[in-house]
């Protein structure tokens, strides 16, 4: 089943695991949008650079520091996701807090190990 998702610090970068996420979340036949800071694209995802309000999200996958994430708040909780996935390098306990006080569900995993171990 597909599940909607964001992925939020998307880069055009080939290596960047964030750009990775997008073409694997395309195999596995997810319909994917990305927010970036470079306007582009990742085959056929476009990274948008303004703030789109986006309906019916599954997951928002964060691609963030925590540093970064503050200026996000209100924008994911805005998107009333179904779940945030924070990839390693972007556990935020602050976030985790407003996460739980929204009941909007987080974890704290690798979107890459979560597909290819069918657990997405």
């Amino acid at each position: 089943m597909s599940k909607k998702t964001l992925v939020l610090g998307a880069s055009l970068k080939a290596d960047r695991y964030s750009n990775i996420a997008v073409n694997r979340l395309r195999q596995k036949n997810h319909d994917v949008v990305a927010f970036g800071l470079k306007q582009g694209a990742i085959n056929d995802v476009v990274i948008d650079t303004g703030l789109k309000a986006y309906e019916d999200l599954d997951t928002i996958t964060l691609y963030l520091n925590p540093k970064h994430q503050e200026a996000y708040y209100d924008y994911i909780l805005d998107l009333r996701p179904k779940r945030v996935i924070f990839n390693p390098g972007t556990e935020n306990p602050e976030l985790y807090k407003i996460l739980r006080a929204n009941n909007i569900e987080f974890e704290v995993a690798c979107t890459l190990v979560l597909l290819a171990t069918n657990q997405y």
